[in-house]
């Protein structure tokens, strides 16, 4: 593959050292798509545009879940997008690179629309990171409105709290963070495994909904509402693009291990647990996420989830460090003051201006919006803005 680098640090490394950054990975990568079940499905039929709770639309709507999650992460970003790098780094830019390093040819106007489609993804990649800490933040403090109503005025003062002392902590660097991170989503991912497979043993039929034709039924029946629909489903793999703009991060091999290892069986489990909770107990509508949660266990899952969203935040931020990076060296970007925070992955870096400008644009997003269901429309269309760019 012509510019394209075959070899990166991370892939380079011995079992042991694979299995410390998958590990790693599964703190800084997974947070963001590894935290969408808190969020996806309840905006699907609860959202603004919710489409009407049915068997035939549950059925639907975890069609479109799994097959997204197949067809969008595990075939276009794991499969092949991962296969793109520029000297073992990711993202927009690093296409744009290859572009125009590349051995082929490519005529000056294609390169202009190249151009101008990697500035458009890389400023909706920011928006991205803007917005992830805040709804990831809000969707898991509201968790403690289910158990009660009057701590409602605390959610937004709570939740900027969490992220101002998330982005103080950014200069310790991705390695640390991983470390302590990595840890902590395991044990999310096997919570969020055994509550979805609890209700899934309740009503197995839930996994038909592999079927494609469920899908297209789906359309067929909801028509332009079903489209509509759709944008909510995007949800479910918002931090998609972290797999590859965290790659100079962390290398092919220990992203690709904790995804097919962990991070997907987790995913399609709680989906589908959440699919099969609503198809026998439908009052769980406006949370099927803590519907799962046993009420004794409630309490715990909403420290639980505040956790593993603080750590969802953290797959945007140090992919725009690398994004911004990038820019820098490509000329799209001012110099700004980098400093690097491992001796063993060149990828690790920390940029201090970047770093304080996200946190104040994201305390600005939580308090003028004050909930997550707000966010939601303008953050799968942030996601897709991106991923679409990417492909082209």
């Amino acid at each position: 593959m012509p510019g394209v680098s075959m070899h990166i640090p991370g892939d380079q490394k011995p079992l042991k050292g694979t299995l410390l950054l998958a590990l790693g990975a599964l703190g800084v990568v997974y947070g963001d798509i590894g935290t969408s079940p808190l969020y996806a499905i309840r905006e699907c039929f609860h959202g603004k545009h919710a489409i009407t709770l049915t068997e035939g639309n549950i059925f639907g709507v975890m069609s479109l879940v799994f097959w997204s999650l197949i067809v969008v992460i595990c075939i276009k970003y794991v499969i092949f997008i991962l296969l793109a790098d520029n000297h073992g780094e990711g993202g927009i830019f690093a296409l744009l690179a290859l572009i125009s390093a590349g051995k082929r040819k490519v005529p000056s106007g294609m390169k202009s629309v190249a151009l101008a489609g990697g500035i458009i993804g890389a400023g909706l990649l920011y928006g991205d990171g803007i917005i992830t800490p805040a709804i990831s933040v809000l969707s898991a403090i509201e968790g403690i409105e289910v158990a009660t109503k009057d701590a409602t005025a605390l959610v937004v003062p709570l939740t900027c709290s969490i992220l101002i002392l998330l982005f103080i902590f950014q200069h310790r660097g991705s390695a640390m963070i991983g470390k302590i991170f990595g840890p902590v989503m395991i044990l999310w991912f096997g919570v969020i495994t055994l509550f979805g497979l609890g209700q899934i043993v309740k009503e197995p039929q839930i996994l038909l909904a592999v079927n494609p034709i469920y899908a297209y039924e789906f359309f067929f029946a909801n028509h332009l509402h079903g489209l509509i629909v759709l944008g909510s489903v995007v949800l479910c793999f918002t931090g998609g693009e972290a797999l590859y703009a965290d790659l100079g991060h962390f290398g092919r091999k220990a992203i690709r291990l904790s995804w097919l290892g962990l991070v997907l069986p987790a995913l399609l489990c709680n989906y589908f647990g959440q699919g099969a909770l609503l198809l026998g107990h439908p009052q769980f509508i406006a949370n099927p996420f803590y519907g799962l949660t046993p009420q004794p266990l409630l309490y715990p899952m909403v420290v639980l989830a505040t956790s593993a969203t603080v750590i969802a935040s953290q797959a945007l931020i140090s992919g725009i460090f690398s994004l911004t990076q990038q820019a820098i060296e490509l000329g799209f970007c001012p110099r700004l003051r980098i400093i690097h925070t491992s001796h063993q992955m060149k990828g690790q870096i920390y940029l201090p201006g970047v770093n304080y400008s996200l946190m104040v644009a994201c305390l600005v997003v939580v308090i003028g919006f004050g909930g997550s269901s707000g966010l939601a429309g303008a953050y799968g269309l942030a996601v897709m803005g991106t991923m679409t760019v990417t492909s082209i």
